[in-house]
C-alpha cells in the first residue's frame, strides 16, 4: 500500500465562521501510507467517530500546516501484522479498536506509573479517519464478540469517561453534577450512575440531550440558559452543593460557575479541551482555603482501555450510533456534528465483511 485516503483539515479556520473566507474546511486527501514496522499492526478502519476536539484542530489548536489528518476514535479489522509482533492474541481478520496514543514505556514518566506524561506521545499519533491506519501493537485492543464494529469505535471516548471517573474518586452516595451533554458527559453520567451517585444532575442547554441524560440515570436536568444554577443547586442539594462536579462541556462560559456548585471538600474535574488562551478566574481564599476543593483535569487516558473494552458490553451506546456517513461525505458529516442534532456522528471508512453495524444518516 502506497497511499491512503484520509479525512483532513484542508483550510485553517473555525468551521462555523460566518465569513466563508475565514471559515475552515474539511476534505478527503491522499496521504502516503505508513509502513508496517516489525511491531506494528495495520488496521483496515471500519468506523471513525468525530470527536468534539476535531473542530479545534481546524482552528489551529495543534498547528496550522495543512492538510491535518483527523480521527482517533476508530474500529476496524487487522489487515497486516509486523514480523516482530509479540501479541499472541492478535491475528489478521481480528476485530479491533485502540488507543491513538502510544506510551513508550521507557521514559521516566512511563516508568514512574504516569503514562499520561510520556515524553514520546507523538510517535504513533496517526490519523485514523482513513481507509487504514498503522499503530504499534501496544495500542490495539480486540473487541468482544458481542460488540459490533460500529459500537467499537466508541472505545476511546469510553476510556476518557473511565479516566474522568478515576479522577473523581467518587464514593457511593456522593451527589454528582455533570456539565455538558455531549458523548463524554453522557458516558461519564452513565458511569457515575453505576457508581451509586445521588442527585445525579446534567447541566445542558439542548433539550434532547437533557432527555437522553434521563435515560442514562440522571435524576435532575438543568437548562443553564433559562434556569439559575445557584437556585437549582440549592433546590437539589439543600444548599450543601455537589460532592463531585464534572465539566465535559469545554465551554469557557460554563466552567467558572461550576466551582460554586461544589460542596466544601468536593472535587471538580475539568474533563474537556479548553481554549488555549482562556484563564479561569480563581479566588484561592474562597475555593481552596475555605472550601478545600480538589481541582483536577484530564489529558489522555492511561490504564483505562482494558476496563473500557469490558464496559462496551455494559453501557447504553446506541444513541451515539444513529448518524453514519461514508468517508467521501466527511464534510457533510462534520456539518451534522456541528449542528448538534445528534450526540455523535460516525464516518464509515470501509464497508467490511465483518461489519454488523448500521446507522441513520448516509447509509
Amino acid at each position: 500500500m502506497t497511499a491512503v485516503e484520509t479525512v483532513a483539515v484542508t483550510k485553517i479556520g473555525s468551521l462555523t465562521a460566518p465569513d466563508a473566507g475565514q471559515r475552515g474546511s474539511i476534505g478527503v486527501v491522499t496521504f502516503p501510507a505508513d509502513q508496517v514496522g516489525p511491531e506494528d499492526v495495520r488496521i483496515a478502519v471500519a468506523y471513525a467517530a468525530i470527536c468534539g476536539s476535531d473542530p479545534h484542530l481546524a482552528e489551529g489548536f495543534f498547528g496550522t500546516d495543512v492538510p491535518i489528518g483527523l480521527g482517533h476514535e476508530i474500529s476496524g479489522v487487522v489487515a497486516e501484522l509486523g514480523s516482530g509482533v509479540r501479541r499472541r492474541d492478535l491475528k489478521v481478520g481480528d476485530r479491533v479498536s485502540g488507543n491513538f496514543v502510544r506510551f513508550c514505556g521507557a521514559c521516566q514518566p512511563c516508568q514512574d506509573g504516569r503514562q499520561q506524561f510520556c515524553q514520546n506521545l507523538q510517535e504513533y499519533n496517526r490519523p485514523g479517519m482513513a481507509r487504514s491506519v498503522v499503530w504499534h501493537e501496544s495500542q490495539v485492543y480486540r473487541l468482544p464478540e458481542s460488540v459490533s464494529l460500529l459500537k467499537g469505535c466508541l472505545l476511546e471516548p469510553t476510556s476518557v469517561a473511565v479516566r474522568i471517573a478515576d479522577k473523581t474518586r467518587i464514593r457511593p452516595g456522593d451527589r454528582v453534577a455533570v456539565c455538558g451533554g455531549g458523548p463524554i458527559g453522557q458516558l461519564s453520567l452513565q458511569l457515575m450512575h453505576r457508581y451509586g451517585a445521588t442527585d445525579l444532575t446534567l447541566i445542558e442547554p439542548i433539550a434532547e440531550r437533557r432527555e437522553l441524560a434521563r435515560r442514562f440515570g440522571a435524576r435532575h436536568v438543568i437548562d443553564p440558559n433559562s434556569e439559575s444554577l445557584a437556585e437549582r443547586n440549592r433546590e437539589i442539594t439543600g444548599g450543601v452543593g455537589f460532592d463531585v462536579v464534572i465539566d465535559a462541556s469545554g465551554s469557557r462560559h460554563a466552567v467558572a460557575g461550576l466551582l460554586d456548585l461544589a460542596a466544601p471538600g468536593g472535587t471538580v474535574v475539568y474533563g474537556a479541551m479548553y481554549p488555549e488562551g482562556y484563564e479561569l478566574p480563581l479566588n484561592l481564599s474562597d475555593y481552596l482555603y475555605r472550601k478545600e476543593l480538589t481541582l483536577t483535569g484530564v489529558f489522555v487516558s492511561p490504564y483505562t482501555f482494558p476496563r473500557a473494552v469490558r464496559l462496551l458490553e455494559e453501557l447504553d451506546l446506541e444513541p451515539f450510533l444513529q448518524s453514519v456517513y461514508d468517508l467521501e461525505d466527511a464534510a457533510e458529516a462534520f456539518e451534522t456534528h456541528l449542528g448538534g442534532t445528534h450526540p455523535k456522528v460516525v464516518i464509515r471508512c470501509n464497508r467490511l465483511p465483518e461489519d454488523t453495524g448500521s446507522g441513520a444518516g448516509q447509509a
